[in-house]
């Protein structure tokens, strides 16, 4: 899978994907990551991408032109398997079914907002999607492009030691999605904290049943709103 990159600041990028499992994916040519500098498509002096909004108010906006310019350079066609997405705090969540949808593309494009946000007809016209990683105001969206390089790469086949990661995780099914149940390493016993007896009875089944009925009532306590029916009447 490739992914683009549209940035202010391209050398962001040097350092998130230079560790962990991206990295590891890249030397193995599975990913294909491109960077690209958005004031390569400005004509001005001081390659302006950004301009005061009509109407008033704070800040700048970033232009449209350099944008449509980018897209259309780097993508003069598009297709089903091209995807642009604008990061931005407006956007849609991003959340573990929307990197399932990205993941079974060809390419995908992130565009990273900066200033006070980008001309709307950006949004209207030029891209497919706008996503924001979670309800706060970031300054620019290059940390959120690496989230989800992040997220979607591992969810590729051969990211990952063990595809199976992928859906035993928190987020991990499609439906009726919890979070991970506690996990636990050695010692069996730290500071008098012990770990559960049913980890350690070697009973498959019976692992297997505390780790659901775990996971569920841990998502009961920190993340209520993923419950669904169902899984709230195991934890009564």
């Amino acid at each position: 899978m490739k992914f683009r990159i549209v940035t202010i600041f391209p050398e962001f990028f040097r350092g998130p994907f230079e560790h962990g499992v991206v990295a590891k994916a890249l030397e193995a040519g599975i990913l294909d990551i491109r960077i690209h500098n958005l004031r390569d498509w400005t004509f001005d002096r001081h390659r302006t991408v950004d301009d005061r909004p009509f109407g008033g108010g704070e800040g700048m906006l970033m232009k449209a032109e350099p944008l449509f310019l980018a897209v259309e350079s780097i993508w003069p066609e598009r297709g089903p398997d091209r995807k642009v997405a604008l990061l931005s705090a407006a956007g849609r969540k991003f959340d573990q079914a929307v990197a399932r949808e990205y993941a079974s593309l060809r390419e995908l494009m992130l565009i990273c907002g900066r200033y006070e946000g980008v001309d709307e007809r950006v949004s209207e016209r030029l891209v497919d999607d706008e996503i924001s990683i979670g309800d706060f105001v970031l300054s620019g969206g290059e940390l959120a492009a690496a989230v989800v390089v992040d997220t979607v790469a591992r969810l590729l086949p051969g990211v990952l030691g063990n595809q199976d990661s992928t859906v035993n995780e928190s987020f991990g099914g499609a439906k009726d999605a919890v979070l991970d149940c506690p996990q636990y390493t050695r010692p069996a016993e730290f500071r008098g904290w012990k770990v559960p007896a049913e980890l350690l009875s070697g009973n498959h089944s019976e692992i297997r049943r505390w780790r659901k009925q775990a996971a569920i009532e841990k998502t009961a306590r920190l993340r209520p709103d993923l419950l669904t029916d169902s899984n709230k009447e195991v934890t009564r």
